[in-house]
């Protein structure tokens, strides 16, 4: 978050120094002026070659003969030496008719909380905070002069966080019972009494329980000046105006300006000029206020923003993408791709992405036309496996059955194995070399060679070659041969899937050389000659056959066909879909063709169908589940986990499928419990329940499942304006729950747990309309970022000093360190 512009600081006297001693190596350097023979001296332009004295805040003009300093506009002095003008010394405090702050060569004007600045840079006007989110108030906002007010309706008091409303209790003596009487805040007190406080900026009455507006709070609804006195805030209007009838606005009197204009030229209406001119220089309609991206017009100058995925640089005007990879994997379960101003998380193969498009959940492959096997699809973490029949075994291409072997087969396969190895040794006694092996242990039995004197190389085992000094297997896909002693890609017709082999294996049924894919074969797959989709043959390769009538195959190397099922027909042999076989209704996504009806019937819970005109339905991945029958898409897949006990220190309560939508007529339940001596602080950055549904979604935090405990929080509205707030008992109970209606995004509300010795002090914090009547401030309060460091301190104090201070200006706008400052220095030093 970047902090806002404070105009161009003085030059550093160590920089001032550095441009003086390369003003003299400058000077020294330009050879003095000889004069010509004839006509008048050449001029020197002393300007342009930085011969000139001027002072750094003055403008330099060449003349004839030599050249004029003149102080820049804003400053005063004889030129060799300018002072800044503090426009808001007179007597007028600049026009501004709240704050005036002087910085160097100019002037602003600004606005307490509560108000902005007008257009001519000089008056205040009240926000009106009731515009935007309702001010943050459950119930009715009423806007009042520099600050604003939430009501509850009837059967409803207002909490202590000043936005939300609890319903009344008809019975008891405890701050739930609708009489309860006091103004603002109601405090439980020993023996079942109550004690009444006022929120900031109010005083408690002689009363007990009545409210007394201070100058403190919304500048005690004055638009100008506001003084604290006996009867309350007494408000009176800058020279320039005169006060309105209801003793609190402001009007401008053209009397008074147009004296001004006429009598003090020299001094206000020069001012007005700088600061027209100095707004206009730093304003968003002249290049975009020198932003990257988002550039706002405030009081103290534009305020340069980044778009989510981006951070603000040092110079407060350039944005950097964020590799949010960098940082615990993007949050991805498997794969994180940065992108600009985003990441994408992606899953193994075998895996779904889950609508919160970070977590992976397993695919029941089975589910679908039971994976493709012909006989037993059995489901696995990340993939599946097919298994067949006793008196079956799985053919090569791994979803097919033949029948397993019997006794004559194999006579005949120990056979073919028998003359396989007398060729083999034939082949190594011509050669006067043999190779055994004896109990693992690899020997070769070879005619002695007669250079004895040579050093002899150790040999490598069968089936590996030399690399380098050391022995390597021969990888798939090739083979060892003896008489060349190394290793070679397997011939065309042959493959090896295994390594550190001898010979390669025929194909099944390779065909010609010309219908192989590639030498290297390290797979039967890579032989070549596959029946393609919507054939078959008895082994898979060719010669192929095409599916016939009522039969379907969409994979290649099949052995068979599967049949359409109720004795349909295809629209033509061949057919590689069952979208192929002529159903008598077309099915539309959400349901499924049943072949023994001949209906279309809708897809059951935990399973969807994203496509027209299927026999099957996709089973939802790993433990989530859809609300209803009928699902269209895996985005309707929720995981419905939630609830439980939460941490001693932060942590966060989400609704289930966060940031998906949550599930349909589910309960979550959580418990926070803090450790001896701490209390409860929680932020709702942003909640989405849908008020259609009659409060039928709603989110609750009491002390107790009782109804009758007090209550914390209360809520079954959508509210993006965020809120914090002190839980009203020491340990919270927290229910979130849904109906069968409409669904939403839910909530993602973190908390933590703080030192209570600073009780005050927290709540003094989060009572302030301050913290919410600024954009930035409610930008804080959703920055998940942000809010992290901010719970880290409050958790463990110890940890602020992990923070610089020049993290923390970076981290924070100005205004909301300088709330939080003021905060502290008067829980500090409270009698100062």
């Amino acid at each position: 978050m970047g902090v806002a512009g404070r105009g161009c600081p003085r030059a550093a006297p160590a920089l001032l120094l550095l441009l003086l001693l390369l003003l003299l190596l400058l000077t020294a350097a330009v050879p003095p002026y000889r004069g010509r023979a004839e006509g008048p001296p050449e001029d020197v332009d002393e300007c342009a070659q930085g011969l000139d004295d001027c002072h750094i805040n003055a403008l330099c003009e060449n003349t004839p003969t030599s050249y004029k300093c003149s102080c820049r506009p804003g400053y005063q002095g004889e030129g060799r030496q300018c002072e800044d003008i503090d426009e808001c010394e007179n007597e007028l405090n600049g026009g501004c008719v709240h704050d005036c702050l002087n910085i160097p060569g100019n002037y602003r004007c600004t606005c307490f909380d509560g108000f902005m600045l007008a257009h001519d840079g000089h008056n205040c006007l009240d926000v009106d905070e009731c515009l935007e989110n309702n001010g943050g108030c459950q119930h009715t906002c009423l806007n009042v002069m520099g600050s604003y007010e939430c009501r509850c309706q009837e059967g409803f008091f207002l909490s202590d966080n000043q936005h939300t409303c609890i319903h009344r209790s008809e019975e008891g003596l405890s701050c739930m019972n609708k009489n309860h009487g006091c103004s603002h805040i109601c405090m439980e007190a020993p023996k079942g009494s109550v004690a009444c406080e006022c929120r900031p900026g109010f005083e408690l009455a002689k009363n007990q329980r009545d409210c007394i507006l201070t100058c403190n709070h919304g500048n005690g609804g004055c638009q100008h000046s506001c003084e604290d006195t006996a009867e309350g805030p007494e408000c009176s209007c800058h020279p320039r105006y005169k006060m309105h009838s209801d003793g609190r606005s402001c009007l401008e009197r053209e009397d008074i300006a147009l004296e001004v204009m006429e009598s003090n030229t020299t001094s206000v209406a020069d001012g007005d000029k700088r600061v027209k001119r100095r707004l206009l220089m730093e304003t968003c309609a002249v290049n975009n206020g020198g932003c990257d991206r988002t550039c706002k017009d405030t009081s103290t100058g534009v305020h340069c923003s980044c778009p989510v995925g981006f951070t603000l640089q040092m110079d407060g005007k350039t944005c950097k993408d964020i590799d949010e990879c960098q940082t615990r994997n993007g949050g991805c379960d498997h794969f994180c791709r940065n992108t600009v101003g985003s990441f994408d998380c992606s899953c193994k193969k075998g895996f779904k992405l889950l609508t919160d498009e970070k977590s992976c959940q397993d695919t029941n492959e089975c589910s679908v036309n039971n994976g493709g096997c012909q006989q037993v699809c059995v489901n696995t973490v990340g993939s599946y496996e097919c298994h067949c029949h006793s008196g079956y075994k799985l053919h090569w291409n791994k979803k097919d059955c033949v029948v397993s072997c019997d006794l004559s087969c194999i006579v005949k396969r120990t056979e073919k194995r028998l003359r396989k190895a007398i060729r083999t040794l034939r082949k190594a006694a011509h050669r006067e070399q043999l190779h055994l092996q004896l109990s693992g242990v690899n020997l070769e039995v070879a005619k002695k060679s007669p250079r004895t004197s040579e050093r002899q190389i150790e040999s490598c085992a069968m089936g590996q070659d030399h690399g380098g000094n050391q022995c390597v297997s021969c990888r798939a896909g090739t083979y060892y041969d003896g008489a060349q002693e190394r290793c070679i890609l397997c011939p065309n017709g042959t493959f090896q899937n295994e390594e550190g082999q001898i010979t390669c294996e025929p194909c099944p049924r390779p065909g010609s050389p010309g219908t192989l894919k590639t030498p290297e074969a390290w797979n039967v797959s890579e032989c070549g000659g596959l029946c393609q989709p919507g054939e078959y043959s008895a082994d898979g390769f060719t010669p192929c056959q095409p599916c016939a009538r009522g039969t379907f195959q969409p994979e290649a190397g099949r052995t068979s066909c599967f049949p359409c099922g109720g004795g349909l027909p295809t629209k033509h042999p061949g057919a590689t879909s069952f979208q192929d076989c002529e159903t008598r209704v077309q099915c539309s996504p959400g349901h499924f063709y049943n072949t023994t009806t001949h209906r279309c019937i809708r897809c059951p819970a935990g399973t969807y169908q994203p496509e027209f005109g299927k026999n099957h339905c996709v089973s939802c991945p790993g433990n989530t589940t859809t609300d209803f029958d009928g699902s269209t898409n895996i985005t309707q897949c929720k995981n419905r986990r939630c609830g439980g006990e939460l941490g001693d220190f932060t942590g966060y309560i989400e609704s289930p499928n966060y940031p998906g939508n949550y599930p349909a007529n589910t309960e979550c339940t959580w418990t926070i419990n803090p450790p001896p001596k701490r209390r409860i602080l929680i932020v709702v950055p942003e909640i989405f329940l849908p008020i259609e549904d009659d409060c039928g979604d709603y989110l609750v935090m009491r002390k107790t499942a009782s109804s009758n405990s007090v209550t914390t929080y209360e809520t079954c509205q959508t509210y993006e304006r965020p809120i914090a707030f002190t839980s009203r008992s020491k340990r919270l109970w927290i229910q979130f729950k849904s109906n069968e209606g409409n669904s939403a995004r839910g909530f993602q509300v973190p908390y933590v747990t703080y030192d209570e010795d600073y009780q005050e002090l927290i709540e003094d914090i989060v009572r302030d309309g301050r913290l919410y009547a600024s954009e930035n401030h409610q930008e804080i309060l959703k920055d998940k970022k942000l809010i992290k460091a901010l719970f880290d301190v409050l958790a463990h104090p110890q940890n602020y000093f992990k923070y610089t201070a020049q993290e923390s200006r970076e981290m924070f706008p100005r205004s909301f360190i300088r709330l939080l400052r003021s905060k502290v220095s008067r829980f500090l030093r409270p009698y100062k």
